[in-house]
């Protein structure tokens, strides 16, 4: 039976592999999350067959229901959920899986306070370990639900912040010490633990705002699969420890990835507050003023192009812009318009935001390319359409040292030979940072909801 079970691990491990493989590319991604699907279907079941689970009925009767209400749960949430508020969908499931593994170390931890249970020193320094990383991606996860939700909509930075939260994870990191040190604990000291690692999530988090959230959800992603991998030596279980180590080193990289989109370390989204909102406003003296235009005349300038690139961000998620943005498209490329959507590795309020919601709208996968590979175009381009972006395609980043985006590769909108602004009003940007872009000569303003913009844009084309 145990060879069985093994197989079975080893099998569903395949299976998140290449399922993750499968989801780099749009192309195969669906076929990969059902692959990785039926892994983790084949490890659940598998893990009842594990050596004294069927003996205590009564639990498994509770695992059963707990399975049940939880897939139920999953199921309609998912269905209903707007694909505009998926980052916030994903911040609150990636905190769950670090909440169960913490969930895991304190039964064990508990159990050996009480006696009930003795764990090889290894396996009780990593149930310390699991548990205070997933205690930190748990609340710093629900902290970054609360804000993509809108359910908090202001930072908190407390004074000294960064020396507290210092402060906080040294008195946790030497109660998880005393803990797997082999000493005698009492139940008391390992809830202390518990409750100040949880607290230490929600520190971290509150003084990071909207802007660095691609960047967080990553990096608590990558938490939450060391957590679980951890917490699979505890429970001596095969399936956690290789699907939680692939979680944690994909997350991890997609992490370093995103900083390095962003030319921050990881250390300055966690302990700096760019990112958190500030008040909007001219900060410096920009020369030139913004310019308006008018949907009809938008359109024509678009009509007679030959190259138009289309920039995508938040706004135009927020808008559900992205399926008059492909019809836009396609009446341009019937003119014989050569069309692209260039993203930002940060656009959106997770990686790969943008992608999923053109993705959805039926863009074309050629057509949708990245920073390094549009950059270079942009003087060739008649005209670039930014719909809901704003940091990314800033050139202070360029220009200004000062500036707090300096050195952040952005996407080079001022460059092409004209650009239009789609912008609900006048104000800054999401991390308060004024964009010089708007105030650029060949730069035009047109105001308004992004799916009412984009769809006079269409009637404009429509007429001529």
């Amino acid at each position: 039976m145990n060879t069985f079970i093994e197989i079975i691990y080893f099998s569903a491990a395949v299976l998140f592999i290449l399922g993750l493989k499968k989801m780099s590319s749009p192309v195969t991604a669906h076929g990969g999350i059902v692959w990785a699907g039926i892994g983790m279907i084949a490890a659940s079941l598998v893990a009842f067959l594990e050596p004294g689970v069927l003996d205590h009925v009564s639990n498994v009767v509770l695992i059963i229901v707990a399975i049940a209400l939880g897939s139920a749960i999953a199921y309609v949430s998912a269905r209903r959920v707007a694909m505009t508020d998926m980052p916030q969908m994903i911040a609150i499931y990636n905190g769950m899986g670090g909440g169960a593994a913490a969930a895991i170390a304190a039964v064990e931890l508990v159990k050996l306070a009480r006696g009930g249970v003795e764990l090889e020193p290894v396996i009780q320094v990593l149930a310390v370990l699991g548990g205070l990383i997933g205690a930190v991606s748990f609340s710093g996860s629900a902290i970054a639900f609360a804000k993509l939700q809108g359910l908090m909509r202001k930072t908190l930075r407390l004074p000294f912040n960064s020396l507290l939260n210092l402060g906080l994870f040294v008195v946790t990191l030497g109660a998880g010490v005393m803990i797997a040190s082999g000493a005698e604990v009492s139940s008391g000291l390992v809830l202390s633990f518990f409750v100040m690692a949880l607290v230490l999530g929600i520190t971290l988090t509150l003084p990071i705002g909207g802007a660095d959230m691609p960047v967080v959800i990553s990096l608590f992603n990558a938490f939450t699969g060391l957590a679980v991998a951890f917490e699979g030596f505890v429970l001596d279980n095969a399936a956690m420890i290789i699907a939680g180590t692939v979680v944690g080193s994909s997350g991890t990289l997609l992490t370093q990835l995103m900083a390095k989109a962003m030319n921050r370390p990881i250390s300055n989204v966690l302990f700096s507050s760019f990112g958190a909102d500030t008040s909007s406003g001219v900060e410096e003296d920009i020369a030139g003023s913004m310019k308006e235009i008018e949907a009809n005349d938008a359109a024509i300038m678009m009509a007679y192009a030959e190259k138009v690139v289309i920039i995508p961000g938040y706004g135009m998620a927020v808008a559900q812009a992205q399926h008059k943005l492909q019809e836009l498209s396609q009446l341009l490329e019937e003119r014989g318009i050569e069309v692209k959507f260039a993203i930002h590795p940060v656009a959106g309020r997770m990686p790969g935001h943008m992608n999923v919601l053109l993705a959805e709208a039926g863009v074309d996968y050629d057509k949708i390319v990245d920073l390094e590979e549009i950059n270079p175009e942009f003087p060739t381009v008649d005209v670039a359409l930014v719909i809901g972006a704003n940091d990314v395609v800033n050139p202070v980043a360029k220009t200004n040292p000062d500036s707090p985006i300096y050195g952040m590769p952005v996407l080079n909108a001022d460059m092409a030979k004209n650009c239009i602004v789609i912008k609900r009003g006048r104000g800054a940007g999401f991390s308060g940072i004024e964009n010089h872009l708007f105030y650029a000569d060949n730069t035009r303003m047109l105001y308004g909801d992004g799916q009412k913009a984009v769809a006079s844009l269409i009637a404009g084309v429509k007429q001529l």
